[in-house]
């Protein structure tokens, strides 16, 4: 009985129980967080990317703890669900967010690999960070045959 008591003290005490305090990460101008608490359901994660006054926070039961890269000053966070999954978002300086399924995104030699339809949503300055493809060519959202040049595959 003592032995339990013990193990129901130390998960009571344990940072899931009670919340961790932040990690957090910086890039430029960005300060993120992250932060897990025990919810009915299990550990729940927390998250929040912050640029200047301007904050968002979000949560969700993730496989492991949100991914934070730091790329020529834009934040890039990539998230794994538990259920599989997962999103990468990337945040620049000027205000522009994109955000993407996994699935959508490819990372080769060292860079990551975007939808051809992301380049020209980046400024100009970013553009040459990433690499880009012209698998995801859709109705609302063609890829222009001269532009084609531009993709690895």
């Amino acid at each position: 009985m003592r032995l339990f008591a013990g193990a129901l003290i130390a998960a009571l005490m344990s940072g899931d129980a009670l919340g961790q305090t932040p990690d957090t990460f910086t890039c430029g101008t960005f300060k993120a967080e992250t932060w897990r608490t025990s919810s009915a359901s299990g550990p729940l994660t927390h998250w929040t990317v912050a640029r200047g006054s301007e904050k968002t926070t979000e949560q969700g039961f993730l496989r492991i703890a949100p991914r934070f890269e730091c790329l020529d000053k834009a934040l890039i966070l990539e998230v794994i669900f538990a259920a599989g999954n997962g999103t990468l978002s990337i945040y620049f300086p000027d205000g522009t967010d994109l955000t993407y399924g996994r699935q959508q995104i490819d990372r080769r030699n060292g860079r990551y690999v975007l939808p051809l339809q992301a380049k020209g949503r980046i400024s100009p300055a970013f553009r040459a960070a990433f690499d880009y493809h012209c698998r995801l060519d859709m109705p609302m959202d063609p890829i222009p045959a001269a532009a084609r040049a531009d993709c690895l595959f």
